[in-house]
């Protein structure tokens, strides 16, 4: 017979990221009755290291034959699966699906893994011929079932020469940028400044402000890289400080004289004797409506302000969003946990065993409170505000319903600081399961706004821990 076919080559070629790495390349041949599916998922066609590719979701994309052409040959097309940080077409990002042709480089995220799809027709006798050495073809009976492996696992890399270079003997003259966005760098410069802050104020009143700062912005690091979305310093630092600012001014007074003489919410007296109900209710008034609406303003006050200020730094300074809300109320948490501690808690407890036992004790014990008030705080003060923050951006996405939604967290984070207040006069392991209960109530609403973030594919949280 010297009949000719068409035969169509569809190929998957990786050419950045670790498996383009050594100069080589990783092919996969597609077969035109098979979906491709790219990502970490085990069960995905084309599988990613999940140690390596982190900003690439489980099922990240497909891509899918069509066979829509007169020669019933198959046309592909490239899907996004609702990754996390998107998929990226010639550079532009992928909304749904669109036809590939032969040259288009596919990027999975912004600065992912890139590959290059290739496809070509060549024609082939009808008889057995020998194919290339180079790449052989399966017999036709040899093509994997639908659940199998379409392509052969690609070789084991060429080790690297046992040659050294400069910048490995001395690497941190290559890692440039990546030292302040990959090493947390900064973070690590500022803990060896306050240690040695620490040491050079040992048995003075200054060691304890040091302390609790210290402890105050590592909890709140914690919380904003969680949120994932950058927020500039100065705004939060603004928030933290107008609220203890405010705890400083008759704004205060007028608070306490309207939630807890005009409400009932007077705290009681270590010698009133009044029922769980009783102190449930004194709490919610007097602590927890109290001081969420207080620690809110500067949550209010940014949004308010924002909204006269040309784009981008409305979005900037303001509350376009749930992550804004959550990332001010937890800043403006921690400016009152700090004034509540250092200026309440810390100096009684000083004061009282300095009386009793000495300048050293009462320093020593006022140290050994200062840090549990502080850590606390992230299933705390941190907890509550952050909680009603999001409710508050929340409101800002949907202005239809805010009054609806702007309630309901008002209420719940009211309700979290009443109980802990009043389970702590009852019973320590109670206390515990409120502040887990608390701590959850955050978490889940950090993850709630990640995933209605409008920013979502600039997230840096959800690009290297995206939950697809």
């Amino acid at each position: 017979m010297t009949g000719k076919n068409a035969r169509q080559n569809a190929i998957l070629r990786q050419v950045s990221g670790m498996g383009a790495s050594f100069g080589s390349e990783t092919r996969y041949s597609l077969l035109s009755s098979q979906e491709v599916v790219i990502g970490r998922d085990p069960s995905s066609q084309v599988v990613l290291d999940a140690m390596l590719y982190r900003m690439v979701s489980r099922r990240h994309a497909a891509l899918r034959p069509l066979a829509s052409s007169p020669d019933a040959q198959p046309n592909w097309i490239i899907c996004d699966l609702n990754s996390a940080n998107g998929t990226y077409l010639n550079g532009q990002r992928l909304q749904g699906c669109q036809q590939l042709i032969s040259g288009d480089r596919i990027t999975l995220g912004h600065d992912g893994p890139e590959f290059v799809f290739e496809c070509e027709l060549k024609e082939q006798q009808a008889t057995a011929i020998a194919p290339a050495a180079a790449t052989p073809l399966p017999p036709a009976n040899s093509y994997p079932t639908a659940t199998s492996t379409f392509y052969q696992p690609p070789p084991n890399p060429p080790k690297p020469a046992d040659s050294i270079s400069f910048t490995q003997l001395f690497p941190i003259i290559s890692t440039g940028k990546d030292l302040t966005r990959k090493a947390y760098l900064i973070p690590g410069i500022l803990t060896v400044v306050f240690v040695v802050l620490m040491f050079a104020t040992v048995g003075q009143p200054a060691n304890q402000v040091i302390v609790a700062i210290y402890i105050a912005s590592a909890a709140y690091y914690f919380i904003y890289q969680l949120c994932g979305k950058p927020k500039p310093w100065w705004v939060l630092l603004a928030s933290a400080l107008t609220t203890s600012v405010i705890l400083l001014t008759p704004v205060l007074d007028l608070f306490i004289f309207v939630f807890r003489n005009l409400l009932p919410g007077n705290l009681p007296s270590e010698q009133e004797s009044i029922t769980f109900t009783e102190l449930l209710v004194r709490m919610f008034f007097g602590a927890g409506l109290m001081e969420e609406l207080l620690k809110a303003i500067p949550v209010l006050a940014a949004f308010f302000i924002a909204r006269g200020l040309p784009s981008p730094w409305r979005e900037r300074i303001g509350v376009a969003e749930p992550l804004d809300g959550i990332l001010l109320g937890t800043a403006s948490a921690v400016g009152f946990t700090l004034l509540e501690t250092l200026g309440q808690y810390v100096p009684t407890i000083t004061q009282s065993v300095t009386a009793q036992s000495g300048i050293g004790a009462g320093q020593l014990v006022g140290l050994q409170l200062l840090i549990p008030r502080i850590l606390g705080s992230v299933a705390g003060h941190m907890a509550y505000s952050g909680y009603l923050g999001y409710f508050i951006g929340l409101a800002v996405l949907k202005p239809s319903k805010s009054w609806q939604i702007l309630g309901v967290g008002y209420l719940t984070a009211s309700g979290l600081h009443a109980l802990w207040n009043a389970t702590g006069v009852i019973n320590g392991l109670l206390l515990v399961v409120v502040g887990v209960l608390s701590y959850a109530f955050l978490m889940a609403a950090i993850l709630k706004a990640r995933a209605l973030s409008p920013t979502r594919s600039q997230n840096f949280a959800t690009r290297f821990l995206g939950p697809k």
